[in-house]
């Protein structure tokens, strides 16, 4: 077991809410219990990151999914391993597959995303590598999107790079806060045994890294 940076707060120091919250981080993940009791020093930063994930990542007026696929973007960009081996069980309902992350890095070359689909990916890109955009990156987002739908993308995910940036350095890991449960981990990684065993493999995504690149699509 690795050593938080951060301790955990523990249940029974927390207020029924939030322990409630917890019990939802537990049952559903995205996120799962450890961020969240890393979270729970502060009960502001707690509530404010609940809430915010809720009203903006789960749901709001752009279908989750996209925002899902935003999310472990930049799991796989700033390389938090933490967020990176979550999946979301509401994106799975919407049609997601295993394989729709694994070419995320390269998500414009692949043949597995629509263009709605991509056309998302590239703020996320944009956002998190700091690229400079034009006309034609801005008329392919409103090409795809409201306005609306564009301000909370851009918001879903400022809010997943910020935290992902901190989270990453943490030193925090799954199975180690309200342990026994698996809801939302991805596949391989459903126990402390198989993630272990999966960041130990010469494939595990972790160790590819990412490239950013000079100009936005």
């Amino acid at each position: 077991m690795t050593q938080p940076r951060i301790s955990y707060i523990p249940l029974e120091q927390m207020t029924p809410e939030m322990r409630v919250e917890m019990e939802r981080c537990a049952r559903e993940g995205t996120p799962r219990p450890e961020s969240s009791a890393v979270r729970a020093h502060v009960q502001a930063c707690f509530w404010f990151f609940a809430n915010a994930w809720r009203d903006i990542f789960k749901n709001g007026v752009l279908e989750h999914s996209i925002k899902e696929l935003c999310r472990v973007y930049v799991s796989r960009s700033v390389i938090c391993e933490f967020c990176g081996n979550q999946r979301s069980i509401k994106g799975a309902n919407e049609g997601l597959k295993e394989t729709h992350y694994d070419g995320l890095v390269e998500f414009e070359k692949s043949t597995q995303y629509s263009e709605r689909q991509k056309a998302a990916l590239t703020l996320a890109e944009a956002m998190v590598w700091r690229l400079d955009t034009d006309d034609a990156f801005w008329a392919r987002l409103h090409k795809h999107f409201t306005e609306p739908q564009i301000v909370e993308l851009g918001c879903a995910i400022g809010l997943t790079h910020g935290q992902q940036s901190f989270i990453r350095l943490l030193n925090i890991d799954h199975h180690q806060v309200m342990a026994g449960t698996s809801a939302s981990m991805a596949p391989g990684t459903e126990t402390a045994e198989a993630l272990a065993r999966l960041k130990a493999s010469p494939d595990y995504w972790a160790k590819r890294g990412a490239a950013p690149k000079k100009n936005a699509a």
